[in-house]
């Protein structure tokens, strides 16, 4: 398809985009740009957009619905992708008109800048992702050509392990206690407390400390706890647990930052195309391409939309006067020892140390929830009805809803609690029940991957229509669910 640019050009424009984004105070690494067709992005997308991933059914059949869809004119293809790692990459569509990817351009650097300060990626080696990628990919494709091992099985340990990759520790970034820190700390607790009024009151006695339970505290990775205490498993089912657990946590911060991530890059790509001084036929399409990015949805958050309007929101009040209560408070924002940062300048530390959850707690205000005309709905048979909306006794209510369902929110907090009870192998996990009850029908094949990957019965304990219930799985009773007397 003939196109209304050259590579020479991209070039001049890039290097126009990183000098007004430096001159904003973009701080990103440095920028790989690679062009490719309509069949090679939908690749990309099917596979995570790495250029190299191990082999898996899903990924062949997630390709074969996007272009399937795309075919059929139900969705669209993205203008790029952007990966995070140092070098930083990204994927231009090569079928793009010149200011698409001049617009491209400048969101791809909102993205690089972002991947490269904000704290919640700050655990992860960018320099060595693709390469890491790569490296999982050759170690799974050794395994399925295996003659001893062949794909199926390997296949088969992927679905398991897939199913419950997201059940892992959500902050990363908080430094986990090894099993020798975690021993003082029981013994400390089973210490008794220091009473100031022991001469008054019994004083409260020593307990015993538990110290071969396993885990001595909720684990919450649930495919690390299981390549490392399961004695069946072999070193390739171990290293492919290993190899799913690794791509998760690549991911995570992405889940958890998604609206301040696009909004960021959206928020920066309107500001440096201003400064640009396109000329006025590629102004006026930029307008409207920008403008479609940020549509609202009828039935959902588009987080571009979401998360451009509240950078625009916070970057007004830091450069207001009127310091109005419930609005952002420029005080907090200032840097160590420094004054008050005010305007464009505020938005780099909040930038630098949220995530989705604090920075919609933070900053989704009242007012603004109104002008966003933000509402709860719920289906009442064949129609969508309105539950509530955003008005002075509502909208905190609502906001709640929303933070529940950003990020990891929509995603159940489970942890292993005993890995030998009874001494007979059965694995009990609790699951930290937050007003919503598990879906059954997902509770119990996630019980049945568990059982697959540990081999001995698992329970889980949950709250089901406000009474306490244990799920169960084996192998002989199959799903089980019944009441637990309190």
């Amino acid at each position: 398809m003939a196109t209304d640019w050259t590579i020479e050009e991209l070039e001049k424009w890039d290097e126009r985009i990183r000098r007004v984004a430096a001159g904003f105070g973009l701080e990103f690494r440095d920028q790989e740009f690679e062009i490719c067709d309509r069949e090679q992005m939908l690749g990309y997308m099917a596979y995570t957009g790495m250029p190299s991933h191990y082999p898996h059914w899903s990924y062949g059949k997630r390709f074969e619905k996007l272009r399937t869809l795309h075919h059929h004119g139900v969705t669209g293809i993205p203008y790029e992708m952007v990966i995070n790692s140092d070098p930083a990459l990204a994927y231009l569509m090569r079928d793009n008109t010149l200011c698409q990817q001049i617009l491209t351009i400048a969101h791809v650097y909102g993205h690089n800048d972002f991947f490269a300060n904000n704290y919640h990626f700050g655990h992860l080696r960018p320099e060595l992702a693709v390469a890491n990628f790569k490296l999982r990919a050759e170690r799974v494709r050794r395994y399925v050509e295996d003659l001893s091992i062949g794909p199926r099985k390997v296949e088969a340990l992927l679905d398991h392990a897939h199913a419950l990759s997201l059940n892992l520790r959500r902050n990363p970034g908080i430094r986990k206690l090894d099993r020798e820190e975690q021993e003082e700390r029981e013994l400390e607790r089973a210490r008794p407390s220091r009473d100031p009024h022991r001469a008054i009151r019994t004083p409260e006695e020593a307990r015993e400390p538990e110290l071969d339970r396993v885990p001595l505290e909720p684990e919450e990775d649930l495919l690390l706890f299981i390549r490392d205490h399961n004695p069946y498993l072999g070193e390739w089912e171990r290293d492919l647990l290993t190899i799913v657990h690794e791509q998760a946590r690549y991911f995570l911060p992405q889940m958890e930052t998604k609206i301040m991530n696009e909004g960021w890059a959206t928020y920066w790509h309107h500001r440096i195309l201003n400064a640009l001084d396109l000329p006025q036929e590629l102004h006026m399409e930029f307008l409207v391409h920008h403008n479609q990015v940020v549509t609202r949805q009828p039935t959902g958050i588009n987080p571009y939309h979401l998360g451009y309007v509240m950078w625009h929101e916070i970057r007004r009040q830091a450069a207001s006067e009127e310091g109005r209560p419930g609005r952002v408070n420029t005080e907090r924002l200032a840097r160590a020892g420094g004054k008050p940062l005010a305007g464009e300048d505020a938005l780099f530390p909040i930038r630098e140390a949220d995530r989705d959850v604090s920075f919609l707690r933070r900053f989704l205000h009242e007012e603004l929830m109104r002008e966003l005309d933000l509402f709860e709905y719920e289906g009442k048979g064949q129609d969508l009805v309105a539950t509530r909306i955003a008005d002075s006794e509502e909208w905190v209510r609502i906001r709640e809803t929303l933070l529940r369902q950003v990020g990891m929110g929509s995603v159940p907090v489970i942890r292993i609690h005993d890995a030998d009870l009874g001494r007979s192998g059965v694995l009990l996990l609790r699951h930290d029940h937050d007003g919503r009850d598990l879906e059954l029908d997902a509770a119990q094949r996630t019980l049945e991957h568990l059982h697959a990957l540990w081999g001995r019965p698992v329970l889980l304990d949950t709250v089901v229509d406000d009474t306490p219930t244990r799920l169960s799985f084996d192998r002989e009773g199959g799903f089980e669910k019944e009441k637990v007397e309190e």
